[in-house]
């Protein structure tokens, strides 16, 4: 790839070079864009002035339009909605947290493991949004106990 040009550009530089085709000043840059002069920008010399006029002679002949005046109140912002609160995270007593959980006497340190991080993946406050926060937090906190009391209980056996 030749300096300062794009990968096709010097594809075809390259196979007009082994087609024997010489570049001459003319056809050699005709890839490239020239860039536009500053006259075009902001003109600095007479055709200023005859610029203005043709825009001033364009806007001369559009009809008066009235000012549109919206006689509307801006609408207030609304408030976004909070989406509803699942139904398992009302469930906050002892009871209804260890019945989700379904820990018995025969479950092992896995089991009970891989119920915590299924409760876990469910109920955890991080993964919620904030307004369901505080209940995801008792949950979590009583579903930690019921689960470290069993794990307690394999312990002493």
């Amino acid at each position: 790839m030749l300096f300062g040009q794009s990968v096709f550009q010097s594809v075809l530089t390259r196979l007009k070079e082994e087609s024997g085709e010489e570049e001459t000043e003319e056809t050699g840059a005709a890839f490239r864009i020239q860039g536009l002069g500053l006259g075009f920008v902001a003109p600095t010399d007479e055709r200023a002035t005859a610029a203005s006029a043709d825009t001033e002679a364009y806007f001369a002949f559009l009809p008066e339009l009235p000012e549109i005046v919206s006689e509307l109140p801006a609408p207030e912002p609304e408030a976004p909605a909070s989406p509803p609160i699942p139904p398992h995270l009302t469930r906050l007593t002892q009871e209804e947290i260890a019945e989700e959980l379904a820990i018995t006497a025969s479950d092992t340190g896995a089991t009970l493991a891989e119920k915590r991080r299924r409760f876990a993946k469910a109920n955890h406050p991080d993964g919620l949004p904030p307004e369901f926060r505080d209940n995801a937090n008792i949950r979590m906190k009583t579903a930690n106990l019921l689960i470290d009391t069993a794990i307690k209980g394999l312990f002493w056996r």
